[in-house]
């Protein structure tokens, strides 16, 4: 088992070395010579993404005059998406004119360019060419065709629709359900005594709404259907309208100035379905889940019925992640771009799960892993830790960017400080790539006061007249070089922490969103006690981590030598013994909360029960108290006295540390600040290149011990030079 898992990761890495198309997308082993050679002006690769709309007309000389006055705002990168009333449409030969424009343009002016891979929002409908050309291919869903009651004693004998799959009888009694059988599209059945209704369950031509640009009415809708993810044909046709046309176009720039596309929020607003599911099901599970289709349509399920849904989505998050994500990843990576992707509902777990499958799957093989952050999701008011997710898949899978979509429809209309505040909280969490969703239409001139805009629900733009765009305060500028430096040293080098927090995905697929809250409690306690830390995955730990000594090794070279686990409802059997191994080779494994119940194989429905634990640490209470910080490895940084408030990351280069320090509160903050390492310490201020000496003592054993003043909403890059 130890070598397969080895030769996997090793696989695994090979495929993803191969796919790192340049150093900037690289996991690289610098120093600090060499680091300092770009920090004052970092490579445009590194700086800040604008999103640029296309609204209306859009010419040659718009794209000059728009591009000029984005770059003097402070940004190296744009983010194009088409826009309403362009007088060349979404995907014509026209549009494909104007992109090649915008490219050779950019690359006159030394900045970089991205494209969305949509007309809007959500990715996948290719501005409403599957519902006209291609309807075979579009998305599909479970539907509940039917709901009738059946008199007991009264025998039934109906002849049921084609596309009727599953149908099942409740007892409005007791909750029994009976699964009813179809022969020959007729379905025989006599109800006992009781209280009966009859459910008939089929698939249907399904989407979510999408607002596309396209679209006549300028309005969401589902006009414009999307493709179904779980055909890795129709990604493929989606890349041939797309992807291959940009790279037709675009030519020798492709991967040079032209960095890559991004997909935006691909998601599932209902149960998925693709035709070929019952086959994919019984291959992947072994039993058919033809006759529990119908039961995901009852409220309160049967713990039979609980355990073959949780199969179910196994199995489409799978098809999800391999017909879709990766289909994507492995032509941009062929064609030498990155694809960039977010998800929806990255804040909300149940949600999360509900609508992506499994978020670790489907980011397995991107390139560049995101997040977003739109309306108020992340602000001074609460906790969103969520950016985690990003950084954590970026750090396991061996990527050095981790990306966010910010300011989209955003609540507050933020300050430039506002603004840094919401960037610094989302870089500190590991985001290493900000791209900037604040954006007045191309064709309507980029203001220097404000936006005006005239197209009603426009995502990438301010829908409110009159409202300034921080981004065109004569204050932002130097927060953009600030942004483009930080992202560059936050870039380079591997990662660092030393803790590992498993992310319940398979729990919440049995409806235990109690395991969420447990593993969001976990994670606000340990970012408040400066003990910084990684999601992992199912995945992670039975196929890609590699154990020796007693450290977990990821792909980025970083190493866990802990692992906390959440209260859980189920785990695999494989992970928990990847798990005792580790913690026989030394590694500590700490259960926190309630320990799995179900541990599973092959499947959920038939997982066995639990088995002995005695070789972890186990605290029923969920809390992290003063036995299980014993068991932690030994903390990084030490703030004296305690401060919540203060957060931190740091990266390792051959020859010494980087710490990012970060006080999230309005109060100004003065703390002794112990690190692990021992050297001499700078100071790299991001805003203005510099990097000078910092006062520091020694403690007993000779590590760095600093005192440190934080204005509000401060933060400071701290570098350490190895002895």
């Amino acid at each position: 088992m130890k070598k397969l898992i080895i030769i996997t990761a090793l696989a695994f890495l090979l495929i993803t070395i191969g796919k790192a198309q340049r150093p900037w997308q690289q996991i690289n082993n610098i120093d600090s010579k060499s680091l300092a050679t770009h920090f004052m002006t970092p490579p445009p690769e590194y700086g800040l993404i604008l999103w640029w709309g296309w609204d209306g007309p859009v010419t040659e000389e718009v794209i000059k005059r728009d591009l000029d006055k984005i770059k003097s705002f402070g940004f190296h990168q744009v983010m194009i998406e088409a826009g309403y009333g362009m007088t060349a449409p979404y995907l014509s030969t026209g549009w494909f004119e104007l992109i090649k424009i915008a490219v050779e343009q950019a690359r006159l002016r030394d900045m970089r360019v991205w494209v969305e891979d949509e007309g809007k929002y959500p990715s996948g409908f290719a501005g409403g060419k599957f519902s006209a050309e291609r309807p075979d291919l579009k998305m599909q869903g479970l539907i509940l065709e039917e709901k009738f009651e059946a008199p007991s004693g009264q025998k039934i004998e109906r002849k049921l629709s084609p596309s009727t799959l599953s149908t099942i009888a409740i007892n409005q009694d007791d909750n029994k359900i009976e699964y009813l059988k179809i022969n020959n599209g007729m379905l025989e059945w006599t109800p006992p005594s009781g209280k009966w209704s009859i459910l008939l369950v089929g698939s249907a031509f399904k989407t979510s709404q999408t607002r596309n640009v396209n679209n006549p009415t300028r309005g969401k809708d589902t006009s414009a259907s999307l493709f179904d993810y779980l055909n890795p044909e129709a990604t493929k046709q989606f890349l041939a309208w797309t992807h291959e046309q940009y790279k037709k176009y675009v030519g020798a720039e492709f991967g040079k100035t032209f960095m890559g596309i991004m997909g935006d929020e691909p998601d599932f607003a209902y149960t998925p379905w693709t035709p070929k599911m019952l086959s994919e099901f019984k291959t992947r599970k072994g039993y058919d889940i033809q006759p529990y289709l119908a039961s995901f349509f009852v409220k309160n399920l049967s713990e039979e019925a609980r355990r073959a849904k949780a199969d179910y989505w196994d199995v489409w998050s799978s098809l999800f992640s391999e017909n879709f994500f990766t289909v994507q990843a492995d032509w941009c990576a062929q064609n030498k771009i990155e694809y960039i992707v977010h998800l929806n509902h990255e804040e909300k777990g149940p949600e999360l799960v509900k609508s992506e499958g499994d978020y670790f799957k489907n980011m397995r093989h991107v390139g560049i892993p995101g997040v977003d952050a739109i309306w108020s999701q992340i602000w001074m008011d609460h906790e969103a830790d969520y950016p985690k997710l990003a950084s954590s898949a970026a750090h396991n899978f061996g990527r050095p960017r981790a990306f966010t979509e910010s300011f989209a429809a955003y609540t507050y209309h933020p300050t430039v400080p506002q603004a840094k505040w919401v960037i610094d909280y989302q870089l500190v969490r590991g985001i290493n790539m900000v791209q900037i969703m604040f954006m007045a239409s191309s064709a309507h001139s980029i203001k220097t006061d404000t936006t005006k805009v005239n197209t009603p629900a426009a995502k990438p733009i301010i829908s409110t007249p009159g409202i300034p765009s921080f981004f065109m305060s004569d204050t932002f500028p130097p927060v953009a070089s600030y942004v483009n430096r930080a992202a560059y040293l936050l870039s380079q080098g591997k990662p660092a922490a030393q803790i590992a927090l498993y992310f319940p995905t398979s729990s919440m697929w049995l409806g235990d969103n109690a395991s969420n809250e447990s593993n969001l409690a976990i994670v606000q306690k340990l970012l408040e006690m400066q003990r910084d830390f990684d999601f992992i995955d199912e995945q992670a730990l039975s196929s890609l981590l590699i154990n020796k000594e007693g450290r977990l090794t990821n792909l980025s070279g970083q190493a866990y030598s802990t692992v906390i686990l959440p209260s859980i409802t189920t785990i695999s059997q494989k992970t928990l013994e990847t798990l005792k191994a580790f913690s026989a080779s030394g590694g500590k494994v700490i259960f926190l909360g309630k320990t799995p119940s179900i541990i599973t194989e092959k499947t959920f429905l038939n997982a066995k029960e639990s088995g002995d634990l005695a070789w972890a640490l186990h605290e029923p209470s969920g809390q992290i108290t003063p036995q299980v910080i014993k068991a932690l490895p030994l903390p990084d940084v030490t703030i004296e006295p305690a401060c919540p408030s203060l957060k931190y990351l740091h990266r390792k280069m051959t020859d010494g540390t980087l710490y990012f320090f970060f006080n999230e509160s309005d109060k100004k903050q003065v703390r002794n600040t112990n690190l692990t390492e021992k050297g001499e310490p700078q100071i790299w201020d991001a805003f203005t290149g510099k990097i000078e000496s910092i006062q520091s003592s020694s403690s007993k054993d000779g590590h760095v011990s600093l005192s440190l003043s934080f204005e509000p909403y401060e933060t400071k890059f701290i570098f350490v030079h190895s002895n």
